[in-house]
């Protein structure tokens, strides 16, 4: 809740990701999908492609970070690869990565 209010956004057309400093030094991320994304089945795919993509990506990232990352309705029709570029786009929009040549 706090993250979503507070946080900087940045958006893509398949994900939208808030970021919002937190006082411990560990990366948090939570994923969602609203019924704009689709049936149930659309919504967990998409959720299931955001954690996945970003599975290898969280040792690059700076920590004391909570991420939000919110399925835009095109990502129930993308792929991981499409999924992880979007990623490493806003991620590195939000200067969120530390070392971008370990990705």
């Amino acid at each position: 809740m706090r993250v979503r209010q507070s946080g900087k956004s940045y958006a893509h057309p398949l994900i939208v990701l808030i970021a919002q400093a937190n006082d411990e030094m560990k990366i948090r991320v939570g994923v969602a999908a609203g019924r704009t994304v689709g049936t149930a089945v659309k919504r967990n795919r998409a959720k299931r492609l955001l954690r996945e993509a970003m599975r290898p990506l969280i040792s690059t990232l700076s920590s004391g970070w909570d991420l939000v990352l919110i399925a835009r309705p095109a990502l129930a029709a993308s792929n991981l690869t499409a999924t992880r570029q979007a990623l490493l786009n806003l991620l590195g929009r939000a200067h969120l990565i530390s070392d971008p040549n370990a990705v």
